[in-house]
């Protein structure tokens, strides 16, 4: 069976190319959902960039928002959608090409 980089069709994405950007896909390709203030820690962003450049991914239709209750606590949890998992293993396999034609 392929992996997700090898099915994907390689396309470099600029706006999942931003540092912020591709350290968050990274990171919710790893896992069904991570919680919005776990980002935020991990990233060390701001609640207010954090907040810019998942709207950003979220206009592309890259993440999905769930908003849950936790602890009397409202908590938002953040995933890649189908479509942000394949535009994110697509821009992978076309920095790999990149990395690969500039070592040959």
């Amino acid at each position: 069976m392929a992996s997700a980089d090898q099915a994907a069709e390689a396309r470099f994405d600029p706006l999942i190319h931003a540092p912020h950007r591709l350290r968050i896909c990274a990171m919710l390709s790893q896992a069904d959902g991570i919680e919005f203030a776990e980002i935020a820690e991990r990233t060390e962003l701001s609640k207010s960039a954090l907040s810019k450049h998942l709207s950003q991914l979220a206009d592309a239709g890259y993440i999905a928002e769930e908003t849950f209750v936790r602890a009397k606590r409202s908590r938002l949890m953040i995933s890649l959608t189908p479509t942000g998992r394949e535009a994110y293993a697509g821009h992978r396999q076309a920095l790999a090409q990149i990395i690969a034609e500039a070592g040959a």
